[in-house]
């Protein structure tokens, strides 16, 4: 096999990668590439435009810029934190270093944290990995989030001054075309393109799933530990637009009703206050607004998500799902075991057990679930973690598997140092594995005392989702998931086969949802000071 040339053509310019060494050696990257127009300026809270083209050669060695969010959020290493702006829109494109006599298949990764952090810079998201292991082309993608990416002006647009909704969930999709458009100069098959996420990710791929103008740019998708309700409906995106201008104006208003009773908000005054206030006040009003969706009990306790506006995003994930209107292309879908730990240690976002069950409105259910869950702590975290997580997600895919070959797990995994501290097998773990990050720097310390085991799970996981992007079956040993068995694979050292897993809390879960698929958003956002 010939080397990969390093310098390759796009639709807007020639772009130069880098090799990788030591853990990384046998691949190469081109880290940084932009697929859209910079948000600014007249393009902010408007749909991504193409980018526009560069002369000569564009150094495509570092990752772009992150997008706009807290400080604390972009650590790449100790000390060591990721530059930001609101020219984010970039890419990164992982390869294995040889040619190949077949265009290879394409992963494109989209991040989470809970749209409102998050950055393709972490070094848990390299690439490099998964794509020497799979010999597949790995894509990670940075977008909008938080006030930049998912606030609805749509109230206040002119004919002079038109806004878009959904910038971050638009964004994702340009992404998909710019890679639909170029990854055959990088080796990739445009025609084999698997879109997976994890957390808000995982989200995002449910919405893509939903989303007319995803059609035909992915061919599968792998949805891990999605929050299918992480959304926000038409008209809680009205108030927090109103309320969010409110504080741009008077940056120390402190309102706590969603209740309306002041005069509108004139779309020349929001002109001017979106446009002119800079970056950082816009973030601190975004913080602002979620405390204020906190005081005031929103329905939508986030205000950042997906918008469901009946247009760009037709229906909600649950909704798409329950009505056989996803794109029919094969799914694997999952949550971890103990997806409720992480949060209950390091960051207190979890919804205490009234809380989780706030919007269960009917009162039967309501105490059924409960009683379901009454073995102390652990298990009221359980609660919280089912119920943003794990239940939405069973709902999303029995709707899913009617329409298209569906592949369900749970995550079980982990690793005697994960095991020791409580964490268990909890939220995000199994990127470790998605990833080859056991092998390097940021998760060896976590394979302490489970070198062996590390090693089988990750080439275990990698070759499912390698063996998913090529031929649309996840590997040995999977069966498909149905309504009428719901067989689910646990993915552990080693795997199992279990039907139903959970199934009388399984069965209490779906009569919410079958109920009111557009339930309460249940994750509270943190307070930001």
């Amino acid at each position: 096999m010939t080397m990969l040339d390093s310098k390759v053509s796009t639709t807007a310019g020639v772009v130069e990668g880098r090799r990788g060494k030591r853990v990384r050696r046998g691949t190469i990257s081109w880290r940084g590439i932009p697929f859209a127009a910079p948000p600014v300026g007249a393009r902010r809270f408007r749909a991504p435009e193409p980018a526009p083209p560069w002369p000569g050669v564009r150094d495509c060695t570092s990752i772009g810029k992150a997008a706009i969010q807290e400080k604390r959020f972009t650590a790449i290493a100790p000390g060591k934190y990721a530059t930001m702006a609101e020219d984010c829109l970039s890419l990164n494109v992982f390869a294995p270093d040889r040619s190949s006599s077949a265009p290879r298949p394409v992963l494109v990764f989209i991040h989470g944290g809970a749209f409102i952090l998050g950055t393709a810079a972490t070094p848990l998201y390299d690439g490099s990995l998964l794509a020497r292991a799979q010999d597949v082309i790995v894509v990670t993608v940075q977008y909008r989030f938080g006030p930049f990416g998912y606030l609805d002006f749509g109230a206040y647009a002119t004919e002079d001054r038109p806004y878009d909704s959904n910038c971050g969930l638009r964004d994702q999709v340009a992404a998909l075309e710019w890679v639909r458009d170029n990854i055959a100069a990088f080796g990739g098959d445009p025609g084999n393109v698997t879109v997976f996420g994890e957390s808000a990710g995982g989200s995002s791929v449910l919405s893509l799933l939903s989303t007319p103008a995803a059609a035909g740019l992915f061919h599968r998708a792998i949805a891990q530990s999605p929050a299918p309700e992480l959304l926000v409906g038409q008209d809680n995106a009205r108030i927090y637009a109103d309320e969010f201008l409110r504080l741009l104006r008077d940056p120390s208003r402190r309102a706590t009703s969603v209740e309306r009773t002041e005069a509108p908000v004139e779309p020349d005054e929001a002109l001017a206050l979106l446009s002119t206030t800079n970056p950082s006040e816009l973030l601190k009003a975004g913080n602002k607004l979620m405390n204020f969706a906190i005081a005031a009990g929103a329905h939508d306790p986030i205000p950042f998500g997906p918008v469901v506006d009946g247009d760009y995003l037709p229906l909600s994930s649950l909704e798409a799902a329950a009505a056989g209107k996803t794109h029919p292309v094969p799914l694997v879908i999952g949550t971890n075991r103990d997806e409720g730990n992480l949060f209950a240690k390091l960051w207190n976002v979890l919804p205490d057990a009234e809380k989780a069950l706030l919007n269960v409105h009917d009162e039967e259910t309501r105490r059924e679930i409960a009683a379901l869950y009454a073995g102390g702590h652990r298990d009221l975290i359980r609660l919280a973690g089912d119920a943003i997580f794990w239940a939405p997600t069973t709902a999303f895919a029995d709707g899913h598997s009617t329409v298209a070959p569906t592949f369900v797990y749970r995550y079980d995994f982990a690793p005697k140092f994960l095991a020791k501290t409580g964490f268990g097998a909890t939220h995000a773990t199994e990127l470790f594995s998605v990833f080859g990050a056991f092998r390097a720097p940021i998760g060896a310390p976590l394979a302490a005392g489970s070198w062996r085991s590390t090693a089988r799970v990750t080439a275990d996981l990698q070759s499912r989702w390698g063996a998913f992007a090529r031929t649309s079956e996840p590997g040995f040993g999977w069966p498909g998931y149905t309504t009428t068995d719901r067989k689910v694979l646990i993915l552990d050292d080693p795997n199992h086969v279990v039907l139903d897993p959970d199934g009388e809390r399984r069965l209490a879960w779906s009569r919410v949802h079958s109920a009111a698929p557009e339930a309460a958003k249940l994750m509270p956002a943190p307070a930001v000071e």
